[in-house]
């Protein structure tokens, strides 16, 4: 008989003594004080919980009330007394920080939580979150939550109860905790009257204590409700409830008025006896054979604390001279939560018997009993005295282990299994991998096939109304016989329970582990449950619980076979059945399992498999195989929809959707087992697939024994709607015992769109040199020359204190880039530094290379960042939040006009001998510029950047982003989308969403809507750039797609063509373009969404007194509606004005008629001068504009021209920018909206004249007394225009055409241009005015 080990001490709690409570009969829907919050629906829509996080109609019995805060808090409420304090909040709204990336409940940005706010302080603070009042708890009420804690930051998590004036701890943890979201359950059991529940953090000083809560429910917390009569056999409760009868005396107040445990009726005794050295064991009277009865024993039990703890039940029957051996009926082991359980036996014999409970705990566990409670059948024999104890007989014996009699006991320590002549340590059990000859180490470890009766090591974990337990295949429900046909045979079936906690059955082997990557788990099983049930099989690592199978539905009515593969898990874990069924409903309902086996589970066994590095998935994955560290997973599909494999674009490849199934892990792993290398470099070649407005990172991995990961690749981002190839060389070391693995990491730092892998081949030698590098993960292979001044660093780490700030990559200081040092004490003037690349394969056609290269101001050193009120790190490349902090580069793109140069930088192509393509040497500034080249090179060829130092002191020249894209290069600010998408930046910035502009090809299959034909080519086979407002949701979020730097221009011409393709209902998408420079952005173009299933042209004039980029800014109007906004076809004419096009009959767009036009522009003239004359009449009667004159000029309208600054997210401001001019020149069709026209215009405001008229070209200007940056403080108008000015600041505006008749105080009305300043204290529209539509 299998035993627990002697236990240190077992604790033993009276019964407590009930309380009768209140009760309401439901009648109407106005529910009572007392209903409100009770869990219980009382009203028919459930109105009456609606603030204790219950929303909808009423639910069906035992669901649970839960609260997402998707919509609202739910009634949740932050009672914190410090800066450190709760708010609901969610990931896509937070720039950066430790909190959690995705919410619990959606798994992705968008979802809503609470959270605790990143407040920084000098000393330990306490945020509190407090439930709202909440009544009568049910003894079966658990409450379940998610929570998300940044270890390190925060100090100790507490979870409190409050009930009337008494506060008790239900749990607390001072970590560490791991980094995704946890669960926390904890059972607060029946509660009288109001309670709540707080959710505590606590930091540490000066630490931001990042903590987060998510989807808080309650289970089964109602009480039943008065029902006029009751079903057959059950209990009335003096309240009119019902329960059943298994609740009568069985300790809990079932019925909420304490009726069903009246003291009169229910009656417990017990003898507690514990020896030293042995079980603490409590024993019963000696009860009277029950015959035909039952005599049914009622108890609760507590297991916390430690896997070692044991309770068992024994069954002592008195034989006709001396006890006979103890039969075990019960036992439970491990750590069941800090709950009590209730379970109860029912005994039939024939002999007097004795009740024995044994238990033992394990280091820091408490082993509990408490309220045994005996039915009426169990009478106390006569002759029995309160006053004797046990007799002396086997059972002491029957409960110490039976050890081999091989080995004598003192041998083998306490926990060791002795065989032959070994004594086996405790974590060599079940470690699969046998010790012991007869192989006693790995018996009882999850192989079984229930025969035996120790079930193969499963043990039944379950505390509520159902259980997993060995029977007779004719006893249980289901099919009558075993897997293999035998009626007399047994297997573990879902059976009836007494638990009055989880409904779900639960069953756990023993620990495991470590297991290898091709450990499968083998099993037959039956399951039948309608309309709702589960089977499933878990993993248990650590804190992590990972479902890796579950029935797909109710099977036949026979045996199912299966399997499932587990992978490499460390030790300890365990697995774990899990099913749940409607017992009660009409039909078979039930599980069952059988003949379970885990195959191949060593971690040093190996097969010709595990080899195949070399895979391209059309038959299974090789020797790749899932990691199990996390609840995100690779999976191997075949092609469907826009789902395609790159070997034939109809098989198999590996998936990564970040979405699906739901999950909360931070990443997923495909990798192989150990592998041995076989020479000293490798090229390990595959194709990739990012495609997404939000995808995260994939990255490639080796590692190696006790060293570090070394990373060998990585892309973050969406690289369009195609497979890209990529190479890595792998350096091995040839010596003894080297193995290695490489590992795949998709990580999910981004939540729309799709990972994929597919054809991965490896072969001797090293690989070409490789078409992209971004320096992120390696040098890529790039040689510095004996001298090695070129060196590879981030700004934030890097030995060159003067180099970049950023990198061009990541635009953060984090990011990697190449930077030679050119200062005269590391490189003398007139010397060179070369970077030279591996080989590149030959080239078959024009190839455009191109490189992204940073020349340093003459000194950037502190006093740059001195003379503009700035600390260097103040600095930041993305949106700032707190404009009193940082400065965005984005607004300050200056340029130094200090004297002298920073170097030259050289670019050669290498065939055997160089020749020289490029050169650029000058100035520096604050920016990354674009250099590109054309190549051709029939044979392998090599690139070769020299830079030629200057000798001026703290200088450098550095490099980034390297490509080779096919065909000639475009010209700045160009592309026509077809090879990809030139030197266009998409890169995706936290502070608008973490969204990106894309790149597909008609005929490509993709998950989003596109256009059907590009523009260039007008067929399916062509490519553009598009981006799927889609994902955006509620709130604003915007998408950026920005040219190179550009040089100032007088007059140069925009040129593009833009298809839109939105319900008709909708018309929610905009498409804007930006121009962006030192001083700010100016919207020079917009339009917004129309079911225009067509492309049409668009022409701006773009004028730049100073460097500048330009910014299609793609964004919702409203409410989210799927559709695309797609680009072809941009052209930058520099130093050109643009010339009107002429129609033609191949033009995408309508032609319009000049009369047609003229009429329509005469209509909507008198139009204006209508409106203009009824306002005016309506104001002179009501006199209710305070700067009207009778004398007014004439309303001048506004330009459609909008004006934006970045800001912090969130917040569309206005602003302004020095040097820009830009207006709409012209669009094929007549498509030129009509410009918005304030509704009083002069008549509200006398220098409203100034204000420039449609087509005229503006020049807006913020200009500070002291410095030419930002205003510090602007408020953002509704209207979409400046209300007022920081103080000390003028805005001018400047206007190229005849001023209409000017208004009072508004200056002279000469033909030339005009300006209008207005002092910071002068309201830019009055109060009242607001723009037309």
């Amino acid at each position: 008989m299998a035993s627990c080990r002697p236990c240190s001490h077992l604790a033993v709690i009276l019964p407590a003594a009930w309380s009768p409570g209140r009760a309401w009969f439901p009648g109407h829907c106005r529910s009572p004080s007392e209903a409100m919050c009770n869990f219980v629906c009382d009203c028919s829509d459930c109105s009456d919980e609606a603030q204790c996080g219950h929303h909808g109609a009423s639910p069906v019995p035992g669901t649970p009330f839960t609260c997402d805060f998707e919509q609202d808090a739910c009634g949740w409420q932050d009672i914190s007394t410090s800066g450190y304090s709760w708010l609901r909040d969610r990931a896509g709204a937070v720039l950066e920080g430790p909190g959690p990336r995705s919410d619990h409940t959606l798994g992705t940005d968008l979802g809503w939580y609470m959270a605790v706010g990143l407040h920084r302080g000098k000393e330990a603070s306490t945020a509190a979150l407090r439930s709202p009042a909440l009544r009568e708890a049910a003894p079966t009420c658990e409450l379940r939550l998610w929570y998300h804690a940044a270890s390190g930051d925060v100090a100790e998590l507490r979870l409190e109860l409050t009930h009337r004036k008494e506060t008790l701890t239900l749990w607390k943890s001072a970590g560490p905790w791991g980094p995704s979201w946890q669960e926390l359950v904890v059972t607060t059991g029946r509660i009288q009257g109001d309670f709540q529940v707080t959710f505590s953090a606590t930091r540490n000083a000066t630490h931001r204590g990042a903590v987060a809560v998510d989807d808080v429910g309650f289970w089964g917390c109602g009480l039943p409700a008065p029902q006029a009569s009751c079903p057959l056999g059950h209990h009335h409760c003096q309240n009119q409830a019902c329960i059943e009868p298994h609740q009568l005396c069985d300790g809990e107040d079932n019925c909420g008025d304490g009726s069903d445990e009246d003291p009169l009726a229910c009656s417990t005794f017990l003898v507690s006896v514990a020896k030293s050295g042995t079980p603490a064991v409590l024993s019963s009277p000696e009860f009277q054979a029950s015959g035909s009865h039952n005599c049914s024993l009622v108890f609760y039990y507590y297991l916390h604390g430690s896997e070692a703890g044991c309770l068992q039940l024994l069954l002592q029957m008195q034989g006709s001279s001396a006890p006979q051996d103890p039969v075990l009926l019960r036992r439970r082991r491990g750590q069941l939560g800090a709950a009590w359980v209730r379970d109860r036996i029912d005994i039939r014999s024939a002999h007097p018997f004795r009740i024995l409970l044994a238990g033992e705990t394990g280091p820091g566990g408490v082993v509990g009993l408490d309220d045994l409670i005996l039915s009426d059948r169990c009478r106390v024999s006569p002759e029995w005295s309160a006053l004797q104890s046990l007799p002396p007989g086997p059972w002491a014996q029957a409960l110490q282990p039976q050890l081999s009699s091989l080995r004598p006991w003192e041998v083998c320590e306490q926990g060791q299994l002795p065989c032959g002549d070994l004594c086996v340590p405790p974590e060599q059990l079940c470690d699969f991998q046998e010790q012991c000859p007869e192989g006693e180490d790995e018996q009882g470890c999850g192989t079984t096939d229930f025969e035996a009766a120790t079930a193969g090591g499963w043990e039944d974990a379950s505390v509520g109304r159902l259980q997993w337990q060995r029977v007779a295949a004719q006893e249980g429900r289901g099919p009558g016989r075993d897997a293999g046909g035998a009626a007399a045979g047994h297997f573990l079936s879902l059976q009836r329970a007494w638990g009055q906690l989880r409904a779900e059955a639960r069953a756990l082997t023993p620990t495991l582990g470590p297991s290898g990557p091709n450990c499968e788990f083998h099993m037959a099983y039956y399951f039948h449950s309608h309309p709702q049930g589960f089977l499933a099989l878990l993993v248990l690592e650590g804190n992590s619980r990972e479902l890796v199978w579950q029935a797909p539905s109710s099977s036949t009515e026979g045996w199912t076979v299966d399997k499932v593969l587990l992978g490499a898990h460390h030790r300890p874990f365990r697995l774990e059945l899990v099913s749940l069924v409607d017992w009660d409903s009409p039909g078979q309902q039930g599980a069952g399992v059988d003949n379970v086996t885990m195959r191949d589970c060593s971690p040093t066994a190996t097969t010709e498999k595990d080899r195949e590095v070399s895979c391209n998935f059309e038959r299974d994955t090789c020797g790749w195989h899932m990691g199990h560290f996390t609840d995100a997973h690779w999976r191997r599909i075949q092609s469907h929809g826009p789902g395609y494999d790159h070997t034939t674009g109809q098989g198999f490849f590996m998936l990564l959707d970040p979405t699906d199934p739901p999950a909360r892990g931070h990443g997923a792993h495909l990798l192989t087992g150990p592998q041995t290398p076989a020479t000293p470099k490798e090229c390990l070649s595959f194709w990739y697939y990012l495609y997404g407005p939000q995808i995260g990172t994939l990255r490639l991995i080796m590692r190696r024994d006790r060293e570090e990961n070394t990373l060998l690749w990585s892309r973050s981002g969406t690289h369009g709607n195609r497979w890209h190839q990529a190479w890595a060389t792998l350096h091995h070391q040839l010596e003894p015992g080297t193995r290695f693995q490489l590992l795949f990491e998709g990580l999910r730092d981004g939540y729309h769109g799709t990972m994929g892998l597919d054809d991965v081949a490896v072969r001797p030698g090293p690989c070409w040199a490789p078409r992209h590098c971004s320096f992120e993960d390696s040098a890529c292979g790039f040689s510095t020359g004996g001298q090695g001044l070129w060196r590879r660093q981030a700004s934030a780490s890097g030995p060159v204190r003067w180099g970049p700030r950023t990198d061009h990559t990541t635009e953060t200081a984090q990011g990697y880039y190449m930077v030679v040092d050119t200062s005269p004490d590391t490189l003398p003037q007139g010397h060179v530094a070369f970077l030279t690349s591996e080989e590149h394969r030959p080239l078959a056609q024009p190839t455009c290379l191109s490189f992204w290269y940073h020349l340093s101001l003459h000194n950037p050193g502190e006093e740059l960042w001195e003379g503009l009120g700035l600390h260097a790190g103040q600095v930041s490349r993305r949106p700032c939040a707190d404009l009193g902090r940082c400065v965005d580069l984005s607004l300050l793109l200056l340029t130094w006009a200090g004297p002298g140069v920073a170097g030259t930088l050289r670019v050669h192509v290498d065939e055997g001998r160089r020749r020289q393509v490029f050169s650029v040497g000058g100035h520096g500034g604050l920016t990354w510029r674009l250099g590109s080249v054309d190549v051709q090179a029939g044979q392998a060829w090599r690139v070769v950047f020299e830079a030629l130092a200057a000798g001026v002191d703290h200088s450098y020249i550095a490099l980034d982003d390297l490509s080779l894209q096919d065909g000639p290069c475009p010209r700045p600010g160009s592309c026509d989308f077809e090879s990809g998408l030139c030197g266009w930046s998409h890169l995706a910035w936290p502070g608008l969403g973490r969204y990106s502009w894309d790149w597909s090809g008609g005929d490509t299959p993709s998950r989003y809507p596109l256009p059907t034909v590009d523009h260039t080519l007008g067929t399916e086979a062509g490519h553009f750039a598009f981006f799927e407002t889609g994902v955006l949701g509620p709130g604003g979020q915007v998408a950026w797609l920005r040219s190179e730097p550009l040089p100032a221009t007088g007059a140069s011409c925009l040129r593009f063509w833009y298809h839109m393709g939105f319900p008709e209902h909708f018309y929610k998408g905009e498409l804007r373009v930006l121009l962006s420079s030192a001083q700010g952005q100016l919207a020079v173009w917009g339009e917004g969404g129309r079911l225009r299933h067509q492309w049409l042209e668009v022409q701006v004039e773009v004028a730049s007194a100073e460097e500048f980029q330009i910014v299609f800014e793609a964004t919702l109007g409203g409410q989210p509606a799927l559709g695309p906004i797609a680009l072809d076809d941009v052209e930058y004419q520099a130093g050109q004005h643009c010339q009107q096009p002429a129609s033609s009959q191949g033009d995408s767009t309508a032609s319009v008629t000049v009369p047609a036009m003229i009429g329509g522009a005469l209509l909507f003239l008198m139009l204006l001068v209508l409106l203009g004359l009824g306002g005016r009449h309506w104001l002179q009667k009501k006199g209710g504009c305070p700067f009207w004159s009778g004398e007014g000029a004439a309303a001048a309208g506004f330009d459609n021209i909008l004006f934006n600054a970045v800001g912090p997210p969130g917040v569309r401001e206005p602003s302004s920018a020095s040097g820009l001019t830009g207006s709409r020149a012209g669009s094929s069709g007549g498509q030129e909206r009509a410009p918005p026209v304030p509704a009083c215009s002069a008549l509200c405001w006398p220098c409203l004249s100034q204000w420039p008229s449609p087509g005229s070209s503006l020049l807006p200007r913020m200009e500070s007394p002291s410095q030419h940056l930002p205003p510090a403080a602007r408020r953002p108008s509704q209207t979409g225009y400046p209300q007022t000015l920081a103080p000390g600041w003028t805005h001018s505006i400047t206007r190229h055409l005849a001023p209409p008749q000017a208004g009072p105080g508004c200056g002279d009305s000469e033909d030339r241009a005009s300006t209008a300043l207005l002092s910071s204290d002068c309201p830019l529209v009055p109060s009242g005015c607001l723009p037309h539509e």
